[in-house]
This record gives structure tokens, C-alpha cells and sequence, in this order.
């Protein structure tokens, strides 16, 4: 079964479309959006959702107001503010489920043993069905944490239906950025696909996405999307992606079709399928659906998600 990861280093690239394009190209796959605390792989995809699966992380503080004896230990020692004081609504002290770490001090501390821990309610994920495919997506509530859990969760998932399904590819839209959710995204991928574009801070994060494959042994591509808003910088991204010893597999102008498409719904490919962006995705696809996977650095090791 080969994982392929499209990933971006920064927002705001295109990334989404074109992991949306890929997916109306891709045959027999399932896909996975693993950009959760972020997720709008869904708006392209139109998914019906099948089932929809609580996501249980860490935990937090839950006072019993019966037990409560109003004594203030829990606000003095909470370091992250977590507690709020009595008012006239609320006659003892409550816990912020948003600002609460989850430390257990108060718990511990807690003369009435009134403070106990609860699981945390972090988000959802999703099984559903699009045109192109199963679809396995997630969202995170506001100021939920743990988003790399849950990409980890996301992937597996994909990985299970995949497999009960007899299928050979899963398409992973990655989410920006280098950290713990990029990390969660990328282990034991067979190819990344760095979309860019020709901005100082792309390439700088492209560079470091590019090390950040070379430290999990994957094999990464790259695609320039909107090359033509400065072809002077795309060029000198083309040279600095040479000497790094990663192929940039194709450049895409910047195109208007892409938000019309957008705007009804449809992927650039079935909006406009004979056009030269269409055209230039399709052929990268191809490419890519038939790397070699010894690359030179690049062995494929086991890896665990």
C-alpha cells in the first residue's frame, strides 16, 4: 500500500486544491484530511458523512459544587488561571474546561476532595463518503489539544478502511508547518509532495520540511504553485530545490479557474479538465504514482504511525 502526503511548510499555497485535484484523479484510494485543526478538504470533497466518532484526549477538572466548601486552595495553586472565583450566578469556585492543563494540582490539593478528573472532549472525527472515495476527516473544537493524536487517529483509520477495502493508495492532505501535526502526517509515508510558492517564507519552509523528510527517509517532490506572480524568485527556488537534491516535479500558473472552480464546488480538474493546469496536475500525478522510491538518501525505512 503506498501513502502519499501533500504538504505545504506554510498556509496559503494551494495545497488543499491540489490535494483535492488529486483525489478526483486518484483510482481505488481512500483519503485522509489530516490538517485538523484547520480541516476544509471537506468543502471541495462534499462528504456524506457515514459515522462520526468522539474524540476522547487528556483530561480536565471537574469541581463538585456540593462538595465544594469554598476554601480557594484550587485558585491559588492553579498556575494557568484555570479557575474562576464565585460571583453572584455561581455561589462556589468552576473550572474553565478552555484555560485547564489538565496538571491535576487542584485535584491532588483539594481538602474536600471535591476535584476530580474527567475525560476531555477534544473533537471529532468522521468516516464519509465522497464522488471520489471514502473520506476519513476530523475537526478539532476551539482550543482543543492533542491535534497530533488525533492526525495519528485520522491516518490509521485511513489505513484500516484501506486495507478492509483491498485498496492500494491513501491521499493524505497534510497540514502547514513543520510541527508535531506535520511530524504525525509524515511517518511512514512512501512520497511527500511539497506544494510551494515563490515567497521567501515557502522556501524557507519548504527547506525545512525538506529536512524534515530527510530525517524520516521520505522521499519528497516538489510543485510550484502560481510560479508566474514572480518568475525572477520561482527560478531561484527551482536552483536552491537542485542543489538540495529534490526534483521539482511541475509548475503551476496563477489561475483563476482554481477559485471559480471553488465557487461551484468542483475540483480544477473536473472544472476545467482539458486546460493547461489540469493538464500539468494530471501529468504530475502520473509522475508520481510511479516514483522510484530509492531515492538516493531517501531508503524507505519501516515507520509507524
Amino acid at each position: 500500500m503506498k501513502q502519499i502526503l501533500i504538504a505545504s511548510g506554510k498556509g496559503g499555497t494551494g495545497k488543499t486544491s491540489i490535494s483535492a485535484a488529486f483525489a478526483s484523479l486518484a483510482k481505488q484510494a481512500v483519503f485522509a484530511d489530516c490538517d485538523v485543526d484547520a480541516s476544509d478538504l471537506h468543502l471541495l470533497l462534499s462528504p456524506e458523512i457515514l459515522q462520526s466518532f468522539s474524540f476522547i484526549s487528556g483530561k480536565e477538572a471537574s469541581i463538585n459544587q456540593t462538595q465544594c466548601s469554598i476554601c480557594g486552595k484550587c485558585y491559588q495553586l492553579c498556575r494557568f488561571e484555570a479557575i474562576m472565583t464565585p460571583d453572584h450566578e455561581n455561589q462556589k469556585y468552576r473550572v474553565n474546561p478552555i484555560a485547564c492543563d489538565g496538571c491535576g494540582v487542584c485535584v491532588k490539593n483539594c481538602p474536600e476532595q471535591a476535584i476530580s478528573f474527567i475525560d476531555k472532549d477534544n473533537g471529532e472525527y468522521y468516516h464519509s463518503h465522497t464522488r471520489f472515495g471514502e473520506l476519513i476527516h476530523a475537526q478539532l473544537h476551539p482550543g482543543g489539544e492533542n491535534s497530533g493524536k488525533l492526525v495519528s487517529l485520522v491516518r490509521k483509520k485511513a489505513l484500516d478502511l484501506a486495507k478492509a477495502s483491498n485498496l492500494e493508495l491513501v491521499l493524505i492532505d497534510g497540514p502547514p508547518g513543520i510541527g508535531c501535526p506535520v511530524i504525525a502526517s509524515l511517518t511512514g509515508c512512501d512520497l511527500l509532495l511539497i506544494v510551494v510558492e515563490p515567497s521567501l517564507s515557502s522556501l524557507h519552509d519548504a527547506k525545512r520540511l525538506i529536512q524534515l523528510s530527510k530525517h524520516f527517509s521520505v522521499p519528497c517532490f516538489i510543485l510550484i504553485n502560481k510560479w508566474d506572480i514572480s518568475p525572477i524568485l520561482s527560478k531561484q527556488m527551482e536552483s536552491e530545490f537542485k542543489n538540495m537534491k529534490v526534483k521539482v516535479l511541475g509548475k503551476l500558473p496563477y489561475d483563476t479557474e482554481f477559485i471559480r472552480a471553488m465557487m461551484e464546488g468542483k475540483t480544477i480538474i473536473e472544472y476545467h479538465k482539458n486546460g493547461k493546469t489540469a493538464s500539468t496536475l494530471m501529468s504530475v500525478w502520473k509522475e508520481l504514482l510511479h516514483k522510484n522510491e530509492n531515492q538516493p538518501y531517501l531508503i524507505k525505512k519501516e515507520g509507524s504511525i
